[in-house]
């Protein structure tokens, strides 16, 4: 993990408590496991939510089939940039994952197979998190994966807990993982199905 990448969570996090939910981006670990639990279609339409410095888009880009179409929403400018920086290709959209629905608009594509989350959700109002599930359910098919982790301090939050209840009423299945303990803080992953 680069130096300067933590330097700028940790200003975004000062500055932006709302939006950063950790003092250092997530560590490969989480995010290989994370890529693996999506398993996404050799076809499928992939987003990522809240890439902040990219670890987890690096590894959705090295796995990244030749018929799946793939683009991230970021709402921090400051990691806008960076990603943007370390990586020229990638479709970025500015703005709030509850957005989805004009970003697929801009990218052509009227389904979302799977999505990727490094959303920070035990730090969102109740108001919020609903706007951007829904936003999400909205594009999604049956069959569709939504991948996403929480901390392990962040589960016994109010808005963890609510998180994990909006969970159960959205999709029909849902699996946790493991502790990721190779991540700082430690997290959980949730595998979600529509």
């Amino acid at each position: 993990m680069a130096h300067g990448q933590t330097r700028l969570f940790i200003k975004q996090l000062l500055t932006r408590p709302g939006s950063t939910g950790s003092l250092i981006p997530s560590s490969n670990e989480l995010a290989k496991r994370m890529i693996e639990l999506a398993a996404p279609p050799a076809d499928a339409v992939i987003v990522e939510f809240g890439p902040g410095t990219g670890v987890f888009t690096k590894h959705i880009l090295d796995e990244l089939l030749p018929d799946q179409r793939f683009f991230a929403i970021e709402l921090n400018e400051s990691f806008a940039r960076e990603l943007r920086r370390c990586f020229p290709s990638l479709h970025l959209h500015i703005g709030c994952a509850s957005e989805l629905g004009n970003c697929c608009r801009g990218e052509g594509v009227d389904r979302v197979d799977c999505v990727i989350s490094g959303l920070p959700w035990a730090v969102f109002s109740e108001e919020l998190q609903s706007k951007i599930l829904n936003a999400m359910l909205e594009v999604m098919p049956k069959g569709g994966i939504f991948v996403t982790f929480a901390y392990l301090q962040g589960l016994l939050m109010p808005a963890g807990r609510r998180f994990k209840k909006n969970l159960k009423k959205c999709f029909s299945k849902i699996a946790a993982s493991g502790v990721v303990w190779k991540n700082i803080p430690p997290a959980i992953i949730y595998r979600c199905e529509k």
